[in-house]
């Protein structure tokens, strides 16, 4: 099932949707774009292919993919993997939305909590995890491996499927 809803700019719609094998070329576009160390074609494979515990998503505006959005879903925790716009999508609030998608899929699958590693110099990503109810729970010292940069990590509480809404829009994983 694709969820489309209206976007911000008059006469867009995004579609949210499962991620698949054939959508690994934007993605790897996306990749390079958002990110000094770039998944590889061959890591995206793996977590499509052979992680049971993973979850993709992609946000489409007429047909192409503008940003995706992943998680492992264990046990009753989520840990997004990478959430990432095209950098001439953002500002738009759509990073917002791909978020919330992600979280309402978490909530779904019956996930309780959700965690994510941010560089503590993203004050950008801070600020929107922030607003979607993440808080800071401490600190990876050098966890990134271009620059030994530290992370923040950042928890939240997920309601129960059901609640807030968060049965309308959702992408079905069935």
């Amino acid at each position: 099932m694709t969820v489309s809803e209206p976007g911000r700019d008059q006469g867009t719609e995004l579609v949210f949707r499962l991620m698949r094998l054939e959508d690994i070329p934007e993605i790897l576009v996306i990749e390079r774009e958002a990110f000094t160390m770039p998944w590889t074609e061959e890591a995206f494979r793996n977590e499509l292919g052979h992680n049971h515990f993973a979850k993709y998503m992609v946000m489409e505006l007429e047909g192409h993919i503008i940003g995706y959005a992943g998680m492992w879903a264990i046990v009753d925790e989520a840990h997004v993997t990478n959430i990432a716009l095209l950098e001439a999508y953002r500002g738009r609030k759509w990073g917002d939305r791909l978020l919330d998608e992600l979280m309402k899929t978490a909530a779904y699958l019956g996930m309780k909590s959700i965690t994510l590693e941010v560089r503590v110099s993203n004050e950008v990503a801070q600020n929107l995890y922030r607003k979607k109810g993440f808080r800071p729970a401490g600190t990876r010292k050098g966890y990134y491996s271009d620059n030994r940069e530290d992370a923040l990590i950042m928890w939240a509480d997920l309601p129960e499927y059901g609640e807030q809404g968060l049965t309308e829009g959702s992408v079905d994983l069935k």
